[in-house]
């Protein structure tokens, strides 16, 4: 494309978004990578769109289509999936932030990257690759800090996608477990201040809480359980694990009697909570009723004992491939599929040979983090169970 062309167009969307953008929002021109990349003067789209497209076209984004939400071991095709509730998450963010003219294209790459980091069988198997991780000494396993992981260091062959401080810092933290009625953004951050955070939160856990440098972020924060909330329970009506008289009347009279509905109600609250205001949140009704359906789901769905009959057999499953292939790789097994599905596709450019030093626990739970629940079962199976000769000895005698 013609480098006047080009010239002109960038100048028109940042007209464009010096026009539209709240003076809140998050400007393009703020966008810090950690390593320069002239390509960005060289294309049309803004750096954050460009953040967005790079996600959307990774690998590991490509895994959210076979990694569960909340229910596995159901074959059930209409119960929401990772890849649905990314969707879902990053069409509501984006309701919002167009509302208070924020930015869309921020909103949007934190949006799809947020999850990337989830293991096979959702929550559940990132409390069994945490326990195991702890007992190889490499601290915590959390899904936001995976994300990260992967995003940074993983994909790419292994250069990392060299997203903006803004995108890393919003999917590093987005917990949208964490009840929170408003949040302010934490602006002073650099990429010293987020690789702090993210080591503390790998040292501290769940427990501590860190707040996004942007209001996009803070945006896709709270929309994170909008999406989840109503949905999850749609979903457990569906499988009969619940039924919709088991909903708090209380949070269905302040909420609404289904997923449309809490998701109507919560993203007009949102929206008119935060218009016009560095901050954004919840009204004190609509954040006390949130909380007590939160709790609601807690114990009757993501805890409920009628769901977590497998889960002991999934859990030794983990520590069994996770041994495997620790083993695998002490050995040097390159027929592993450690070796043949991870390692031999990375390509460590000489720069990042630090990771290939990396404990063998660290790549080994990198590896079964990025697993699909079917490639998780195939691998088990494949390494674990015996294979049938079938009619005859094959091959020579």
């Amino acid at each position: 494309m013609d480098q006047e062309l080009i010239a002109r167009l960038k100048n028109q969307l940042r007209e464009r978004e010096t026009a539209t953008l709240s003076k809140f929002a998050a400007k393009n021109e703020c966008g810090a990578r950690k390593r320069p990349d002239a390509s960005d003067e060289l294309d049309i789209r803004p750096i954050f769109w460009r953040d967005a497209d790079r996600i959307l076209h990774s690998f590991a984004f490509s895994r959210y289509i076979d990694k569960t939400q909340v229910f596995y071991l159901f074959k059930n095709d209409l119960i929401t999936h990772r890849m649905i509730h990314v969707q879902l998450l990053s069409k509501i963010a984006r309701t919002i932030g167009r509302a208070l003219r924020l930015n869309e294209d921020l909103i949007e790459a934190i949006a799809l990257g947020h999850d990337i980091g989830h293991p096979p069988f959702g929550h559940d198997g990132e409390a069994y690759i945490s326990q195991i991780c702890q007992k190889h000494g490499i601290n915590n396993f959390l899904h936001n800090v995976q994300s990260v992981i992967f995003l940074e260091q993983i994909e790419n062959k292994g250069w990392g996608l060299n997203l903006t401080l803004q995108v890393v810092d919003g999917i590093l933290c987005h917990d949208g477990e964490i009840h929170n009625m408003r949040l302010t953004p934490d602006k002073d951050k650099d990429w010293d201040i987020h690789a702090a955070e993210l080591q503390a939160k790998v040292n501290k856990g769940k427990a501590f809480e860190i707040t996004p440098m942007t209001l996009e972020g803070c945006v896709v924060r709270l929309a994170d359980t909008i999406s989840y909330i109503g949905r999850d329970i749609q979903d457990a009506i569906m499988v009969k694990l619940i039924s919709k008289a088991d909903v708090p009347e209380e949070c269905t009279k302040i909420l609404g009697n289904d997923n449309r509905e809490i998701v109507d109600t919560l993203v007009k609250d949102v929206i008119e909570s935060s218009i016009d205001r560095d901050s954004v949140g919840f009204s004190p009704d609509i954040s006390a009723a949130l909380f007590k359906l939160k709790q609601f789901n807690y114990r009757h769905i993501y805890l409920n004992p009628q769901i977590k009959t497998e889960a002991n057999k999934i859990e030794r499953m983990f520590s069994i491939l996770f041994d495997r292939f620790i083993e695998d790789m002490t050995s040097e097994n390159l027929e592993s599929r450690i070796y043949q599905d991870f390692l031999n596709h990375k390509d460590i450019p000489i720069e990042n040979e630090a990771y290939l030093n990396k404990h063998k626990a660290e790549i080994v739970r990198d590896f079964i983090a990025g697993m699909t629940d079917d490639y998780f079962n195939d691998c088990f199976k494949e390494t674990c169970l015996p294979k049938n000769f079938g009619y005859e000895i094959r091959g020579e005698v």
